[in-house]
């Protein structure tokens, strides 16, 4: 399985991305797919998921800017991400989760960076 990610890139402050993952691998079909973000010196956080039913989760500080989506037929997800602030900037990270019983098995994009400038 492999997840390629695209769409990253120099915004300026209020500006506006699309991020988009593609996950190839026979026959694979994520339970959860998401996007997680690491900053110089920061841990790696989620950003947003979306289980294959539709339903979202957001971090609290991009509530009401980003908005994740994902076309099951096509096993892609992509992150619309409007107003952005410089505090957004970081590497994303692409990530797809397939539930077996009690397990979780990640897959990870290669990271697209983002940046925005003030």
């Amino acid at each position: 399985v492999q997840l390629q990610a695209s769409g990253g890139g120099l915004v300026q402050l209020g500006g506006s991305l699309r991020l988009s993952c593609a996950a190839s691998g026979s026959g694979f079909s994520a339970d959860v797919m998401g996007w997680y973000r690491q900053a110089p010196g920061k841990q790696r956080e989620l950003v947003a998921s979306i289980l294959r039913g539709g339903l979202t989760d957001y971090a609290d500080s991009v509530k009401g800017r980003f908005t994740i989506s994902r076309d099951n037929a096509k096993n892609t997800v992509s992150l619309q991400m409007n107003s952005l602030k410089p505090e957004d900037t970081a590497v994303y990270y692409c990530n797809a989760k397939v539930l077996i019983g009690t397990a979780v098995n990640n897959y990870w994009g290669q990271g697209t960076q983002v940046t925005v400038s003030s």
